[in-house]
């Protein structure tokens, strides 16, 4: 089975996209960072942060500081909050703690945030949304994309495809992070993906 180039595919969408509106949910400033740049020449993007997988309210803070500092000193978009919300998570969670890392727990968890960001998306008139989390070479684009693709369905509203790690995407995001002295932290977020980093 050919698996989908979804890098290619974002970019042969992005021209006929000019000027559309995207809401871009993003887990941290580091793994934005490359995104925008790819992202922000084409459309009026605005990122949104919500993150209730978060294992604290200080991780969450710190992260989303960052996120408001890098989009300050960048101006690559403008910046749309969540409140923190760790009972989000906790419900999706609960039954699949035992999964590993990678498992049917972060499918939970891509389909939580993606689901907000195509429902706020909806609500506040945007064009498309799409999700920062494809830059991580820990984490599976091809099942992101079939479930913000599901989301576009369920919606009504269009999903951009992404692959951002591909094309040195995820080392470019680690020389930004320096360039910019960003917080980089060492675990998705969740108390059980921190758990897995300490094994």
């Amino acid at each position: 089975m050919n698996r989908v180039n979804y890098d290619r595919r974002m970019q042969e969408l992005l021209p006929a996209l000019a000027g559309k509106r995207l809401l871009l949910h993003s887990c941290c400033a580091p793994c934005s960072s490359y995104c925008l740049t790819q992202l922000a020449p084409h459309l009026a993007v605005t990122v949104f942060y919500y993150n209730p997988n978060l294992d604290s309210e200080a991780e969450y803070l710190l992260r989303k500081r960052e996120q408001i500092r890098f989009l300050q000193e960048t101006g690559l978009a403008d910046f749309l909050d969540c409140d923190y919300a760790p009972e989000d998570f906790m419900r999706i969670a609960r039954g699949l703690e035992g999964e590993p890392e990678g498992g049917a727990r972060c499918s939970a968890c891509f389909a939580l945030r993606l689901s907000r960001t195509a429902q706020e998306a909806k609500r506040r008139g945007f064009d498309c949304f799409a999700t920062t989390l494809t830059v991580s070479p820990l984490k599976d684009a091809e099942r992101i994309n079939a479930i913000g693709t599901a989301l576009e369905r369920e919606y009504g509203i269009s999903y951009l495809p992404s692959d951002f790690k591909k094309r040195g995407g995820y080392l470019r995001s680690i020389e930004l992070s320096k360039e910019h002295g960003l917080y980089r932290q060492n675990y998705c977020g969740c108390s059980f993906s921190r758990r897995s980093d300490d094994a």
